[in-house]
């Protein structure tokens, strides 16, 4: 079976989650045998859209002309575009109309967690939604004493320092203004954000919060998937502070980096990360520090183990193993209305 990735647009999201979504897509079809092309291919049984561009939408009803059957990947919702980019929560409502219009033209959406899968389904969306994980290269992603080794000689840290990192856009929504007034507030731990974001495009509060942040506080900037494993493994916590997710491809690269891992307490992670089991949770700036200080001392439990079993249970093949029962359900859908509207215009 010939699988394609539509891939336009591609560029102004490869640096994010949605376009890591799209390379781990292809490494789960690729698990299961099916073949993978970036190419337009009327062969091609499914189509795969990522994105809400203009023409992602266009790729999406040829795709349909074609005969060809769409999943529309639901990355986005009106929820994550709030509190993210200058004018974000003034567009959101008409980001919610549009988004809803692009999901709508699959025969159906695919959606990271079960949460996500809600927010759509409120929206009033017309199609089957199912929750599937975007999945974790496990095989990629885990310690390695020499990832640490590189990381920490890298950014000079001497054997008793202890880091903590955090990943993501300069954006609000991700927590990084607390993240900057948690670093401020323990000086004698250093701090990374790895990302970008272009400053023109995020509010003044976020810029001079970069600006003035602390000695302790650096920002390498956006790193290849490498350079990123080495800092989960040299690092002693990661801490995504993110107010809304559809899931965190970070998370479970830190998680299958066997790191401690602090998260806020939201609706997201109900049901598969667990506070005090898998993951520490809080819920504002003295629960973070709270939990920050006691994992770098080393009063913590040790739940990196556990956390580990969590990203292998979202591992690539695992995921692409349950992709293909999705196509069987979408196929079999669309053959039962095929055979529904021949019985009611017979020839």
């Amino acid at each position: 079976m010939k699988v394609r990735l539509y891939s336009g647009s591609l560029k102004l999201v490869e640096k994010s989650g949605v376009g890591q979504a799209l390379h781990h897509q292809a490494a789960m079809l690729q698990s299961v045998g099916a073949e993978v092309t970036y190419k337009s291919s009327r062969d091609a049984a499914f189509v795969h859209i990522n994105t809400v561009f203009p023409d992602s939408l266009a790729a999406a009803l040829l795709a349909k002309l074609r005969g060809q059957k769409v999943i529309y990947y639901g990355h986005s919702t009106m929820e994550d575009f709030r509190n993210s980019f200058r004018l974000s929560n003034a567009l959101a409502p008409l980001f919610r109309r549009w988004i809803k219009l692009c999901y709508s033209a699959g025969d159906a959406v695919v959606t990271p967690t079960e949460y996500s899968k809600a927010l759509l389904l409120s929206y009033g969306i017309r199609r089957p939604v199912y929750a599937l994980s975007n999945g974790i290269d496990t095989d990629f992603f885990r310690f390695g004493a020499e990832h640490r080794e590189a990381f920490r000689m890298k950014y000079g840290l001497r054997p008793g320092d202890r880091a903590v990192v955090s990943v993501g856009h300069y954006i609000e929504r991700k927590g990084i203004l607390e993240y900057i007034k948690l670093a401020r507030s323990m000086p004698q731990i250093r701090f990374f954000w790895f990302g970008y974001t272009n400053l023109n495009l995020i509010p003044r509060e976020v810029r001079d919060g970069i600006a003035n942040a602390p000695a302790n506080l650096s920002f390498p900037g956006y790193v290849g998937r490498e350079e990123l494993r080495d800092a989960y493994c040299g690092c002693d916590l990661f801490c995504f502070l993110s107010q809304e997710e559809t899931e965190g491809i970070v998370v479970l690269e830190a998680l299958a980096c066997s790191i401690p891992v602090l998260v806020r307490d939201i609706p997201v992670y109900d049901g598969w990360l667990r506070d005090g089991e898998n993951v520490y949770k809080g819920r504002d700036f003295r629960s973070f520090r709270r939990h920050a200080e006691a994992i770098l001392s080393g009063c913590a439990d040790d739940l990196t183990q556990s956390g580990r079993s969590v990203a292998e249970q979202r591992s690539i093949p695992r995921m692409g193993m349950r992709l293909m029962r999705i196509y069987g359900e979408v196929s079999g859908a669309a053959d039962s209305r095929k055979k529904s509207a021949e019985g009611k215009n017979p020839r």
